[in-house]
C-alpha cells in the first residue's frame, strides 16, 4: 500500500465539557444514550490510539444530535454552538498533528445569532466550514430562512456539510413506537440526505449561488445507485404529466446533483465507492468514515473504509485525491 495523508473528513466528536452539558440537558436523548456507549467520541486516549493505528488524521465534525433538536430555546442554543466551536478550537490548536481543522456548529433555530458565531468560528477560530442538518425541525433547505447562510458561506468559499437527521419521534409505520431495527438510521439517512439533496437542486440554490460546496454523508444517499431513475422520473413528470417545477432551469436536474461532494462512508464496499466516483467524480470524492460509530470504537468503519478504498480499480492519483488533496484543496488546509 503506498502511503498517503489519510484526512478523514467525517470523524465525529464530543469535546468533554460541551458533552456534561448536553448530558444534563437532554439525559434521556436516543442519540446521547447511544453516545454515551461510544467511547472514542469523547475519550482523546482511546480514539488517538485508532488514529495512530492507522495513520488516519481528523477533521472534527461536531456528533448528534442536532443542537436545535435538543435546546429549543433559541438563544440557550446559540450558547451551545459557542461551547462546541470554543472546544472544538481548542482541540486543533492543542493537537494539530492530530487534527488538521474543525468544523463549526450553528443553532438554526437561531438564524442571526448564527450567521454571527459563524463568523466569529471562521474569523476568529480558523474554522474550516460548517455542519448543519438535512433539515432543521422539520423545516426544509430551501427555505427562505436559510438564504444569508448560502450567501455567507458563498463568499467564505468554505464547505457545508449536510449531516442526515430524522427527529426523535420516528416511526416506520403509523401507530408504533420507534423505527424498529435501526431502520430509520440505517435506511432512512440515505433517504433524508437524498431528499435534502432534491431540495436544494430544485429550490435553485445552485443557480443562486453555483460556487456553494456541499459536502453530503453517505457517499451521496440514494443518488449515485438512482441517477438514470432520477433523469426519467424528472423527465415524465414533465414531458407526460405536464409538471412546471423543471422550467426555467439552466441545466438539467442530474447536473446540479453532480454539483455535491461527498465521502466515502458506507462502511467499506469499494464497487459502491466506484459507484460514487463514477457519479461525482474522483474530485469531489473525500476520504471520510463516520467515526467512531458502528462497532469497535470507531476501528472497524477506519479499517473497512481503507480498505474499500485500496480495492477500488483507480490509480494512486485518484487514491491521494480522495485521501488527502481534495480535503486540502476544498478547506484550503495549510498541511
Amino acid at each position: 500500500m503506498v502511503k498517503y495523508l489519510k484526512i478523514d473528513i467525517a470523524a465525529h466528536i464530543l469535546p468533554i465539557k460541551y458533552k456534561q452539558v448536553l448530558d444534563k440537558e437532554a439525559p434521556g436523548h436516543i442519540q446521547q444514550n447511544i453516545n454515551n456507549r461510544v467511547r472514542s467520541l469523547w475519550d482523546l486516549e482511546c480514539r488517538m490510539r485508532i488514529m495512530d493505528k492507522y495513520e488516519v488524521l481528523h477533521v472534527l465534525t461536531l456528533s448528534r444530535p442536532p443542537i436545535e433538536e435538543v435546546i429549543h430555546n433559541p438563544n440557550k442554543a446559540l450558547d451551545f454552538a459557542r461551547l462546541a466551536n470554543d472546544e472544538m478550537a481548542e482541540l486543533v490548536a492543542k493537537y494539530p498533528e492530530k487534527f488538521p481543522a474543525a468544523v463549526a456548529s450553528v443553532a438554526l433555530n437561531n438564524i442571526d445569532g448564527s450567521l454571527k458565531e459563524l463568523e466569529r468560528a471562521i474569523t476568529q477560530l480558523h474554522l474550516r466550514g460548517v455542519q448543519i442538518y438535512t433539515h432543521v425541525n422539520h423545516k426544509p433547505l430551501d427555505s427562505p430562512d436559510f438564504e444569508p447562510l448560502w450567501e455567507m458561506m458563498s463568499n467564505y468559499d468554505l464547505p457545508i456539510w449536510i449531516h442526515p437527521t430524522h427527529g426523535v419521534t420516528s416511526v416506520d409505520y403509523k401507530g408504533e413506537e420507534g423505527s424498529k431495527y435501526a431502520s430509520a438510521s440505517l435506511f432512512g439517512w440515505p433517504y433524508e440526505t437524498t431528499l435534502a439533496m432534491t431540495r436544494i437542486v430544485f429550490g435553485r440554490i445552485f443557480e443562486r449561488w453555483p460556487t456553494l460546496k456541499f459536502i453530503t454523508h453517505h457517499a451521496g444517499g440514494m443518488v449515485p445507485f438512482y441517477a438514470e431513475r432520477i433523469k426519467a422520473f424528472h423527465d415524465f413528470h414533465e414531458m407526460t404529466l405536464g409538471e412546471t417545477y423543471i422550467r426555467g432551469m439552466r441545466r438539467s436536474p442530474i447536473e446540479y446533483y453532480k454539483m455535491f461532494y461527498t465521502d466515502t462512508a458506507i462502511y467499506g464496499n469499494s464497487l459502491g465507492l466506484m459507484l460514487a466516483r463514477s457519479f461525482f467524480g474522483t474530485d469531489h470524492l473525500l476520504f471520510g468514515t463516520d467515526f467512531p460509530f458502528a462497532g469497535q470504537n470507531g476501528e472497524r468503519v477506519t479499517r473497512q473504509t481503507i480498505q474499500a478504498i485500496e480495492e477500488m480499480l483507480i490509480s494512486e492519483e485518484e487514491k491521494k485525491m480522495i485521501y488527502e488533496e481534495n480535503a486540502r484543496k476544498i478547506m484550503r488546509l495549510p498541511i
